[in-house]
């Protein structure tokens, strides 16, 4: 009876020394704080913002768009330049392939919505493109005024001019298809240029292109949903441990803003790790469901963790910048 006693207490104290270990490993007050300010992404640059209730894939956001504050339309030079001038760190952009084998930079899957063009942008070369109004569906009010109808002749720019207009800016690209195809036509592009400007770049979409254009590319910085489960389920299992796991290492994640609390050691503790394994922590708005949430008001910045230094994902730089003094 005695002997079953002291065993019981031995796994007792057993289980409170794991409890306390995985409290005190995970403990973000046990980081190092370097009281570095977070970065900021600006989604699509400076651009109309809409109602994101309902929206899905196809869904024609320029016929749902907020009161229009600013002049900017969104995958633009223009809006680039002034999320940059406002603030941004990094800018998000999409990209379609267009017929005669560039990139055009544009969202929506097909060109109806958007502009005064049908079908879609490989059907266009990019000097077409270029004689489109990517302004002309936009409207706040059910279609009863079109305020940026033909001012946006000649603004669908091609990625290349992004990156020539841009030569020192950090970008997060997104492949905006499935198709395995479109990585190695983006590895082909992206091969050319040195280094240190790959560096700056993140390439995000689906899993086939993204594996695609890894394979051809290795050292560029990649994000898919394929990734992020291949990192993030095994840090969810044993990260308790401060283990991280290869595929978490210099990679990109998105990470929903209630998803986040779950994660060992978030946020410091988490953001530390990922510190060390060169791979970048974007907090996006939201539960998962819509990965184009951010924030984007005072109000919504306030629900951040105290202190994160990580990258946060918004779709209004002009307001959030200056909250974190980066007028």
């Amino acid at each position: 009876m005695i002997g079953k006693k002291r065993g019981k207490r031995k796994w007792l104290v057993l289980f409170l020394v794991v409890i306390a270990f995985v409290y005190v490993n995970n403990s973000s007050y046990l980081a190092q704080r370097h009281d570095e300010k977070p970065l900021l992404l600006a989604h699509r640059g400076l651009a109309q913002t809409f109602d994101l209730e309902g929206v899905k894939n196809d869904t024609c956001t320029a016929t749902r768009i907020h009161k229009p504050e600013h002049p900017y339309l969104e995958n633009t030079l223009a809006s680039m330049e002034a999320a940059f001038l406002a603030g941004a760190d990094l800018v998000e952009f999409d990209i379609k392939p267009t017929k005669d084998g560039q990139f055009a930079v544009f969202h929506d899957w097909t060109l109806d919505c958007r502009t005064n063009g049908q079908g879609t942008a490989s059907d266009y070369t990019m000097a077409e493109l270029k004689q489109l109004d990517v302004g002309y569906g936009y409207t706040s009010d059910g279609g009863k005024t079109y305020p940026f109808r033909g001012k946006g002749v000649g603004l669908m720019p091609s990625m290349d001019e992004v990156l020539a207009r841009f030569p020192d800016k950090s970008f997060l690209i997104h492949i905006k298809s499935n198709d395995p195809a479109e990585g190695d036509l983006l590895a082909r592009h992206l091969a050319a240029l040195p280094e240190q400007r790959l560096a700056q770049l993140t390439v995000y979409g689906g899993d086939e292109p993204i594996a695609a254009l890894k394979d051809k590319l290795p050292a560029v910085r990649v994000m898919s949903m394929a990734t992020m489960k291949s990192g993030l389920i095994p840090y969810i299992l044993i990260g308790w441990t401060g283990y991280v796991p290869d595929a978490l290492r210099h990679t990109q994640v998105h990470i929903p803003e209630k998803i986040a609390p779950w994660l060992w050691g978030f946020p410091h503790r988490f953001q530390e790790r990922m510190d060390r394994a060169d791979t970048r922590v974007v907090l996006v708005g939201g539960d998962g469901s819509d990965f184009s949430s951010g924030f984007d008001t005072a109000e919504d910045v306030k629900r951040l963790p105290s202190g994160f230094s990580g990258v946060i994902w918004t779709n209004r730089i002009d307001r959030i910048a200056p909250l974190y003094g980066k007028e």
